[in-house]
């Protein structure tokens, strides 16, 4: 049986699968050294890539029977069905190494969103069920319960029968209000709004929460349990919120609604941004940055985005 790819490995196959499409996509325009630097700063990204390039060699020839069809089409037409057949091409062997490296239960899920998405489902019981960006749930509402199989999620209960939220490190079961639980990629999140809500970790004791706690949790037990601004819960409303917050911070934040590769200088970390941001429009979100901070949005395409920062014009 083949064993389920570490959260690094995941994650380097995301990453390979965008420099991939960036390279079909942008040519001359794409930044090679950029790429370098990213396969240079770990192992698990330089396997990634080379896995990348086995695939794309793979994928990369046009049947051949395909291209004997456009022989006695027009000009234009044979222009037309060439550039669908490469961009294809180049599509395939994305879409194998993402499905080879994502849980195949992502792609499976009862429900789910995509990348700068986020939906809203009434459940049968009254109950109302949100998922952030990037996220999948299966549901299993006859056991009350529902399994986080990726991202975010916001369970508001109705009625006073407790529903749990299974995720790999544990269950969480709510007995009334508002929950918000986060999957990360080496621990899950728990954050009480109202109500209140019970953490079984696979291992350790159990732990009681109230409305206004927020607490971090892997296997093997829970960590601190600390109060929490509601307004980082901002997403349910479709905004995402900063209280004079490193901009690095911010960024890496906005990164998950944003398709594509986003990048900045390390200069631009330590700047504060303070404001509430809509999610349905992140582009105006970087131009907004722009005109508030001294930095400069470079945007080759709205999949490839770097800031830097603003040099001084005497």
């Amino acid at each position: 049986m083949r064993s389920a790819p570490s959260p690094e490995a995941r994650e380097a196959a995301r990453a390979a699968a965008r420099w991939l499409t960036l390279m079909e996509s942008d040519g001359a325009a794409f930044d090679s050294a950029a790429l370098q630097r990213w396969r240079d700063s770990s192992a698990h990204h330089e396997a990634a890539w080379q896995k990348a390039l086995r695939l794309r060699q793979r994928f990369a020839g046009v049947p051949a029977s395909l291209g004997m069809a456009t022989l006695d089409r027009p000009a234009l037409a044979r222009r037309e069905v060439l550039k669908r057949a490469l961009g294809v091409a180049a599509l395939v062997p994305t879409a194998w190494l993402l499905g080879r490296e994502l849980p195949l239960e992502t792609w499976r899920a009862d429900l789910h969103t995509a990348t700068g998405e986020q939906r809203r489902w009434s459940l049968v019981d009254g109950s109302v069920l949100q998922l952030n960006t990037d996220s999948a749930v299966d549901l299993d509402l006859k056991a009350r319960r529902l399994v986080l199989v990726r991202g975010e999620m916001a369970l508001k209960l109705a009625g006073s029968t407790p529903l749990s939220v299974q995720s790999p490190y544990g269950l969480v079961t709510i007995s009334g209000g508002e929950v918000c639980v986060y999957l990360g990629e080496r621990d899950c999140r728990v954050s009480v709004v109202s109500g209140s809500a019970q953490l079984h970790p696979l291992r350790g004791p159990l732990l009681g929460l109230e409305a206004g706690q927020q607490v971090n949790f892997q296997a093997s037990g829970a960590g601190p349990v600390r109060a929490f601004d509601v307004a980082q819960l901002g997403w349910r409303d479709g905004v995402l919120v900063a209280q004079d917050q490193p901009l690095g911070h911010f960024l890496r934040e906005l990164d998950r609604y944003r398709p594509g590769v986003l990048r900045w200088d390390e200069s631009l970390e330590s700047l504060r941004v303070t404001g509430s941001f809509r999610l349905d429009n992140t582009d105006r979100i970087l131009a907004l940055l722009a005109a508030s901070l001294p930095l400069d949005v470079h945007m080759r395409t709205r999949y490839w985005v770097t800031l830097t920062l603003r040099k001084n014009i005497a």
